[in-house]
């Protein structure tokens, strides 16, 4: 007995020693970690099979490489420190200080020196001249006279004491040379800015984009096109009139090009550029094979065809997109006809699309007749499309059919028999069947053959 009672006793000592350690863990606030993962659950989105596969995982590492690269490249391109992004505010506004500074003194020094040439001029003239006058009567006398190198206009501009009535043409002349002093020493970013900035727009051309077109791409540094059309799309909201369409065509394909998708984004959303037809074509050929980006191209390319009033290409953005509901709606606010209606659907050939059009919307009769769409499919060589329908239609019974073919007042009897022949040849022997029940079973109607060539079509009567 006191063997067992010695043994309770540590038991017991035990016991409550494991509960006193229970309640101090429980006690901790132990830190919640987001990152850890137990490597014994299974990957999302794999089966158990997969997850013991060796080719289905290597194939599920090679998709979070591909995925950790592209969050790299993400963080490298669009992400900047903070405390980066205030030293460049400090560093651009300290330029833009100098840079003032440097204009202000520069338009100073040229005007002085224009006036100097003139007054020098002058000062020639009235040594050569019997000098009997005062020098400054002289130079009035001149100013009267025009004979100040036929140029009234000139001597009265610089021989102020204002220098901001310097010669426009000699400060835009400046310009062009300091632009092409940048392009010569391979400073393109600067000439990039220098072209945006530019008086009168004089360089925000061709010309000059054709200057930044002709370095061609230099390895490990930005394309210096693309630099111009940063430059000069993101000073757009400075001048009252918009980016021409040109230009605004070549940056969107230039942004294209180097893969910047998230650029022609911002130009298009925020800046102030003139749009055209052929850049949303642009873009919608760039979803064609970015297939990843295709939505955001498409939701881009709508805007630009909507600013340029192209509804049909607008409803179409709408339809790629899978918006058929806002697609309805865009039909019903403009005017469509049926032969746009039956080129969208050959364009997009979606059934939930066909079906809308050939129902009744908001209380107005459908946009289009359910068998003459399906006749074209089947023109056009869209045979598989035109089945799914007649599957979809045949599965509702006779008593859809019979709806169908009452409601359709676009469509003649000819079509609806051509309509039956292709659910025979097809293998809807029960459709075409009740679509000929319901045909004959209308008041006056008959079953025309094929070899009966003295009827009358025009004599039927539909009902």
């Amino acid at each position: 007995m006191r063997i067992i009672e010695n043994n309770s006793s540590k038991i017991q000592l035990e016991i409550d020693q494991i509960k006193q350690l229970r309640e101090e863990y429980y006690s901790k606030e132990t830190p919640y970690c987001t990152f850890s993962k137990d490597p014994s659950t299974r990957i999302p989105g794999m089966t158990l099979r997969e997850s013991v596969s060796l080719d289905a995982l290597t194939k599920h590492m090679k998709y979070l490489e591909k995925k950790y690269e592209e969050i790299k490249q993400d963080m490298s391109i669009k992400y900047i420190p903070v405390q980066r992004k205030v030293d460049l505010d400090e560093e651009m506004i300290m330029l833009l200080k100098r840079r003032d500074i440097a204009e202000h003194l520069n338009k100073e020094l040229q005007f002085s020196h224009q006036r100097l040439q003139i007054i020098s001029y002058a000062f020639s003239l009235w040594v050569k001249s019997d000098m009997s006058s005062s020098f400054p009567d002289f130079v009035e006398q001149i100013q009267k006279t025009k004979d100040l190198h036929d140029d009234q206009a000139i001597a009265e501009q610089l021989l102020e004491d204002d220098p901001s009535q310097a010669k426009e043409a000699e400060i835009m002349l400046y310009y062009i040379e300091r632009f092409n002093e940048l392009i010569s020493l391979g400073e393109y970013e600067k000439a990039a800015c220098f072209a945006a900035n530019s008086p009168r727009r004089i360089l925000r051309n061709t010309g000059t984009m054709d200057k930044f077109k002709a370095v061609g791409k230099i390895r490990g540094k930005p394309l210096p096109l693309l630099l111009f059309f940063e430059a000069v799309f993101s000073t757009s909201h400075a001048f009252r009139q918009p980016i021409d369409a040109e230009l605004t065509l070549e940056g969107i394909k230039c942004g294209l090009s180097e893969k910047r998708l998230d650029l022609v984004i911002n130009w298009v959303t925020q800046e102030k550029l003139t749009f055209s037809e052929k850049a949303g074509d642009v873009i919608c050929d760039y979803g064609e094979q970015d297939t990843y980006n295709k939505s955001k191209c498409l939701a881009l390319a709508q805007i630009i065809y909507s600013e340029c009033d192209l509804h049909k290409k607008v409803l179409l953005c709408l339809c790629k997109q899978g918006q058929i509901h806002r697609a309805m709606e865009y039909i019903q606010f403009k005017d469509f006809t049926s032969d746009d209606l039956i080129q969208l659907i050959t364009l997009c050939p979606q059934t939930e699309l066909i079906q809308c059009l050939t129902k009744e919307w908001s209380g107005k009769p459908p946009s289009l007749s359910f068998c003459l769409t399906v006749l074209h499919l089947f023109s056009v060589d869209m045979k598989k499309v035109g089945i799914k329908l007649l599957q979809e239609i045949n599965a509702g019974g006779k008593a859809a059919v019979e709806h169908l073919v009452m409601s359709d007042s676009l469509c003649s009897l000819e079509k609806w028999q051509a309509m039956a022949n292709i659910c025979l040849q097809n293998g809807f022997d029960k459709l075409r069947n009740d679509i000929m029940s319901i045909l004959r079973s209308q008041a006056g109607v008959t079953e025309i053959s094929e070899e009966d060539d003295t009827v009358n079509l025009m004599e039927h009567v539909f009902w």
